[in-house]
């Protein structure tokens, strides 16, 4: 593959966002359904569905674990709240397929995957839900759903087209059942079998963030050291997630949804400092980020 090509202005120009008109309702700006959420982590669902919310998505549902469904929706009222059943230990049940399921025909898009610590349990349900998926429906995969994502190649293949995954270092390697030593001395190399294997989007986040998707291939180096905190990979799903519900493609929406993050990022480190601030702080800054660059 030839050189990255720089994921900037120029590039969002000639790629631009969705032109939605002003009479458009919340249902045509784009519905999105989160998947996830454990009793160990079980706000962070609500840092996916804001990003999804400040990156234009017009409905957002979350489906999570059972005890986390009231307390979520008090959160953040705007989301309609799936109640999922749990198990012993505070995860997503591997049998709440069909419940899911029920809530897939309503949505231009799904995340499947955040705040979910069982890697048992994600397998067993990503096997449920892929053959089940409408088959044009934008699908996002993210934490333990990537380390999952080797067991169902052919599955995610035949509908790449909508496909996104997001890694980092760690979850490609995992992904390709290699070392991360070996991703992290060339991570540009682990990327591109990556998306020949799966035939779908796929980035590599990092202090550079790699993203391929057919035969382009964008990096985006900025962001800082500061978006290496916890949930800062819950904000870019919600990003990418909620612009694939507004009708972007995998390409676009992963491109925009890095570097929207990746600004965010970088204004905070020069108004905060360079760490220090909550991944949650980067959310308000998407509006603002996307009207300039519009």
């Amino acid at each position: 593959m030839a050189e990255p090509a720089a994921l900037d202005s120029a590039w969002l120009k000639a790629n631009p966002l969705p032109d939605h008109h002003d009479n458009i309702d919340k249902n045509g700006r784009g519905r999105l359904l989160i998947v996830g959420g454990s009793r160990r982590v079980p706000g962070g669902m609500l840092l996916t569905a804001e990003a999804a919310f400040r990156a234009g998505a017009g409905k957002v549902t979350i489906a999570t674990i059972a005890s986390a469904a009231i307390p979520v929706g008090v959160a953040i009222p705007a989301c309609a709240v799936v109640e999922l059943p749990e198990t012993e230990t505070g995860e997503i049940s591997p049998d709440s397929a069909a419940l899911i399921v029920a809530e897939m025909a309503g949505h231009d898009a799904i995340v499947f995957g955040p705040a979910m610590i069982d890697e048992a349990g994600v397998r067993t349900l990503l096997a449920d839900l892929l053959p089940q998926l409408p088959r044009d429906i934008f699908l996002l995969l993210d934490a333990f759903a990537l380390r999952a994502a080797a067991d169902h190649v052919d599955a995610i293949k035949s509908r790449g087209a909508h496909v996104v995954l997001t890694p980092h270092e760690g979850e490609l390697a995992a992904m390709l059942d290699i070392e991360r030593a070996a991703v992290a001395a060339d991570p540009l190399a682990a990327l591109e079998q990556a998306a020949s294997t799966f035939d779908c989007a796929v980035m590599v986040k990092g202090s550079t963030s790699h993203l391929i998707a057919g035969d382009t291939c964008l990096a985006y180096a900025g962001g800082g050291l500061g978006l290496a905190v916890s949930g800062s990979g819950d904000v870019l799903a919600g990003l990418i997630a909620g612009l694939g519900a507004r009708g972007l493609d995998p390409l676009e929406a992963s491109a925009w949804g890095i570097w929207l993050h990746g600004e965010a990022g970088r204004r905070l480190s020069e108004t905060m400092g360079p760490i220090g601030y909550f991944a949650r702080e980067l959310s308000p800054l998407v509006p603002g980020l996307m009207r300039g660059a519009s």
